[in-house]
């Protein structure tokens, strides 16, 4: 059986560095990077907490259930702690981070994406269940789709299986305390940013939120035009203890022009002997005065019979 000592050489290791230091250690490393134009971006915590928002503590929860990493992660926890990760940033299936030991080490994390499958399953489980962007990134969300985006199998973050870890330390354990420290500052990041989340694992965040969202609109949006009218309807009617009919639909306006022509007939398609008499040959319209109707009569002769009749005139007498 080989020993532990063929692998490696302990006295190869760098001496132990108090926290302090390696605090100070951290803060030069900073200041040199930038000095050769390098964007940092370090992981700064504050507090005892590494993570404080629904994204990072999940995140930090998950890597806590995992067995292969358990026994590795307490030397990460102060590393992280100290401002030793002086530079991390998350991509698409891969994190690039600098951590400050003994040295300044180059840690790069691959994550594999997430498959389509269990993707379409978990936003199959969320559908309908947010209602907006801003509300999955801030994780007010319900415990359905909590247990849905945070199971260790079947949910957003990855499984030992889909981790591969590089480290150039000397250290040959799979997991040394420098990507604990960087895996602890991801729980960090996705406090500010949790996007970053969906971006590592290859996903929209957005397709969550559309989800069932989209199929609904158009049929949401009928049922509520339709009742704005029966709503309105039903409150005045409980308001003055009446009943109101539904208005009746506008009628069309006619044109002025139409109403003050009468149409034009159309011309018969027939032949000659079918087609319609000329207005020569219509019969004329007798000139006989209307006759008046009995109303009409009876209120003339009123009429006669109130009017006084005219005073016969006095003759004159011729002198005798």
């Amino acid at each position: 059986m080989a020993r532990r000592s063929d692998w490696y050489d302990y006295e190869s290791f760098p001496a132990y560095v108090p926290v302090a230091q390696r605090r100070a250690n951290a803060q030069s490393a900073v200041s040199q990077l930038k000095k050769k134009g390098v964007v940092v971006e370090p992981v700064t915590i504050e507090g005892k907490l590494i993570a404080n928002t629904f994204w990072g503590k999940a995140w930090c929860t998950h890597l806590e259930s995992l067995s292969d990493f358990a026994n590795r992660l307490g030397r990460g926890r102060s590393y992280v702690r100290s401002g030793a990760v002086v530079h991390l940033t998350l991509a698409a299936g891969r994190i690039a981070a600098k951590v400050q030991g003994s040295q300044l080490y180059e840690v790069e994390i691959k994550i594999a994406k997430l498959a389509p499958s269990r993707w379409a399953e978990i936003v199959a489980q969320c559908t309908g269940s947010i209602d907006s962007l801003v509300e999955l990134l801030r994780g007010k969300l319900s415990e359905s789709v909590m247990r849905a985006v945070t199971n260790a199998k079947t949910g957003l973050f990855p499984e030992p299986s889909a981790i591969e870890l590089t480290c150039s330390c000397p250290d040959a354990a799979g997991l040394c305390k420098h990507l604990a420290a960087v895996l602890y500052g991801v729980g960090a990041r996705l406090d500010a940013r949790p996007e970053l989340l969906f971006t590592l694992r290859g996903v929209e965040a957005s397709e969550l939120v559309h989800s069932g969202a989209t199929a609904s609109l158009s049929q949401a949006h009928g049922e509520r035009a339709g009742a704005r009218h029966t709503l309105a309807l039903d409150a005045l009617s409980d308001v003055f203890g009446i009943e109101l009919e539904s208005a009746p639909p506008a009628r069309p306006s006619t044109p002025c022009v139409s109403a003050a022509l009468p149409a034009k007939p159309k011309r018969s398609q027939k032949s000659g002997s079918e087609r319609t008499p000329s207005r020569a040959a219509a019969p004329k319209a007798s000139k006989a005065p209307a006759k008046k109707s009995a109303h009409g009569a009876q209120r003339s002769g009123r009429r006669a019979l109130a009017e006084p009749k005219p005073k016969p005139k006095a003759k004159r007498r011729r002198p005798a």
